[in-house]
């Protein structure tokens, strides 16, 4: 195929189905198009099938349906939906008429040197070691993701495996089928050079198998360009010849999420067919002849810090550093007491207080005597590990139960308070009200696992996307290769035409030649008639098995036969008062050569008015140009009783 066939592949696709359905008139098109049940059918697709086809461009879209629904013999869309509901088969059928999967192996080849010499080579030098993201958008059969997952894998060496994942994703699950199964015929190979069909893929039974080491870099899942989330922090988007598809207003929406779905910096590679002329905003052109696009990187707002907190003035000197200090622990919103050495209530805040029951009244009690110190939980064994060991201690989420309600749960912090020479003054207990973190953090594990979930629907859904986009490009080298076919079929049939030409220019004389023979052996046989009807005698014609070849007109009034009900019988076997037992040995002998005919013979007969008659008959034997005789003919003729009689005497005569 051409590079201008293939920069004009919307518009292959178009032709052919155009030359598939010609039957289809550009007004019926447009009637369709315009047509509220068509658009019925297009919300009952996305409602029952989760296939959103609303976004597609009218006319392409009305030729494939009424192509299937002519397939099927369905005249009316409402009849077709009706079908679809009885059949839920046909939906198949339908989506594989609609969706064209056509690929191939470095489609393009000189935009795929130009990524393969410039573009790659650049993001591998950016991204400095990082992760390298790509994704196929509309892969078909996986020739695309797997052509570009050759080239990284050339480009960084066995890193590849660590450092690469490919996103492939298609709307249709035959493709992604296919192209998960990384099997392809010789035909679907073309396009692919020599020495990388050596090192990447392995013949198996006259296919070939793609290599383990590329195919578990690439995801294959479901996408839907129009309706499902796109892909994040991608550095590479491949999405060739699908945008030509869409109209207008759902190419922006598809563009805009493309995108999304780009890092800074990211690169879109599109097919030779489409443009971003109205997406300036979003993307810069790279090469416009080669449909490279680099997303435009948005100015970031640095976030003004605000200064730490300080207490500025002179009079702040002045300030009872103890008294400060009682304060802020006083109105710390975090539960805090204090145990001595002693085991005395050292002090407890406000908080602790409205939390635990205790008060300043309590302060100097000793504290194994207040409920705290058992309740939330046991305390005093902890308090004498701190104080003897003069260690924290951390006690995480102790569940506390102040009534039939719901529980509170606390994280408890134990502290030594020690001097500065190391003496220890006490223990410090902390207790923090942690149950709407751990609210949260039940929730956070819930939305976890439902990410956990999502991310694997949407892996699932991104090989899908990837079967579908390769199923796309194979539709398209499928529909390009019946392109070529229809080319070849027209060549062979402007030939048989030419053959068909001359065969009639033949025929026509043919028939000229056999027209002047029908009007020789017309003239001929009017020629004969003239002369047999001349005749007093009846004249009958036999062939050699005495078939009645001619019957004239005298023979009818004679034996009362009409001439249709003579011809092609034999004539042993017509009623008549012909003379059988005498005529039949005598047209015997002569037919079987055995006599070339005897003349004047008298016979007795019966006519067809029944009356008993003397004839003479005269049989002559029939030879034809090869010498075999070809039949007799013979002659009846009345006679009077004076012939008879002079026959009788002069039988030689």
């Amino acid at each position: 195929m051409s590079d201008d066939i293939d920069a004009a592949v919307g518009e292959e696709v178009e032709g052919v189905q155009a030359d598939q359905d010609r039957s289809l008139s550009e007004e019926t098109v447009a009637a369709t198009a315009a047509d509220p049940a068509f658009e019925r059918l297009l919300n009952f697709l996305k409602e029952s099938r989760a296939f959103d086809f609303t976004g597609y461009k009218r006319p392409s879209l009305v030729r494939r349906v009424r192509f299937r629904m002519r397939e099927l013999g369905v005249d009316t869309v409402e009849d077709y939906q009706d079908l679809l509901q009885l059949q839920p088969t046909e939906f198949t059928s339908l989506f594989n008429t609609i969706l064209i999967n056509v690929t191939s192996f470095f489609r393009d080849a000189e935009a795929w040197n130009y990524l393969a010499a410039q573009v790659l080579p650049d993001l591998v030098r950016n991204v400095d070691g990082a992760p390298i993201r790509v994704w196929s958008a509309g892969c078909a059969a996986g020739q695309e993701p797997y052509s570009i997952a050759m080239l990284l894998y050339e480009l960084i060496g066995p890193a590849f495996r660590d450092r690469v994942k490919i996103y492939a994703t298609d709307i249709d699950e035959e493709a992604l089928d296919h192209a998960r199964q990384a099997v392809y015929t010789e035909r679907e190979m073309r396009g692919l050079p020599d020495d990388y069909r050596d090192r990447y893929f392995e013949s198996s039974g006259g296919r070939w198998v793609l290599s383990p080491d590329l195919r578990r870099n690439v995801i294959f899942g479901r996408n839907d360009l129009t309706q499902d989330a796109p892909i994040s922090r991608i550095d590479i988007l491949l999405c060739r010849n699908t945008l030509m598809y869409f109209n207008a207003e759902t190419q922006a929406r598809v563009v805009s999420r493309l995108g999304f779905a780009l890092r800074p910096k990211g690169v879109l590679f599109l097919g030779k067919a489409e443009m971003l002329l109205n997406h300036a905003a979003v993307f810069d052109p790279i090469d416009l002849k080669r449909r490279f696009f680099r997303k435009t990187k948005s100015e970031s707002v640095e976030a003004a810090l605000a200064p730490p907190w300080r207490i500025y003035g002179r009079e702040a000197s002045t300030l009872d550093g103890n008294q400060v200090r009682d304060e802020l622990v006083l109105t710390n919103p975090v539960a805090q007491f204090a145990v001595g050495v002693d085991g005395r209530l050292l002090m407890v805040n406000h908080r602790a207080g409205a939390m635990l029951g205790i008060s300043q009244r309590d302060v100097g009690r000793p504290f194994s005597e207040l409920e705290v110190s058992y309740r939330p939980l046991e305390l005093r064994s902890h308090l004498a590990g701190v104080a003897e060991r003069k260690q924290a201690v951390s006690l995480r989420e102790v569940e506390w139960r102040k009534s039939a309600g719901q529980p509170t749960y606390l994280d408890v912090e134990l502290v030594p308070l020690v001097d500065g020479t190391g003496q220890l003054l006490g223990t410090s207990v902390t207790l923090t009200d942690v149950t709407r973190f751990r609210e949260l953090q039940r929730e956070i594990e819930t939305a976890n696992r439902q990410l956990e979930t999502a991310y694997e629907e949407l892996q699932s859904t991104n090989e899908e996307l990837e079967t579908t986009n390769e199923e796309l490009q194979s539709t398209v080298e499928e529909l390009e290769t019946t392109n070529e076919e229809l080319q070849s079929t027209n060549e062979e049939l402007e030939t048989m035409n030419e053959e068909l030409q001359s065969a009639n220019d033949e025929l026509q004389i043919t028939n000229d030649q056999l027209r002047d023979r029908t009007v020789a052996i017309t003239e001929l046989n009017d020629f004969m008639q003239s002369i047999l009807g001349s005749l007093d005698a009846a004249v009958i014609v036999v062939d050699a098995e005495l078939r009645v070849q001619v019957w004239t007109r005298q023979a009818e009034e004679l034996w009362g036969l009409r001439q249709h009900e003579t011809l092609g019988q034999t004539i042993a076997g017509l009623d008549s008062g012909l003379p059988m037992d005498d005529l039949i040995p005598w047209l015997t002998a002569v037919v079987g050569g055995d006599q070339t005919g005897v003349h004047g013979r008298r016979v007795q007969a019966v006519n067809r008015r029944g009356r008993t008659v003397e004839l003479r008959v005269t049989v002559t034997r029939m030879v034809g140009e090869s010498r075999t005789v070809s039949g007799a003919l013979i002659l009846f003729e009345e006679s009077g009783k004076d012939v008879v009689d002079r026959i009788e005497a002069n039988p030689g005569t």
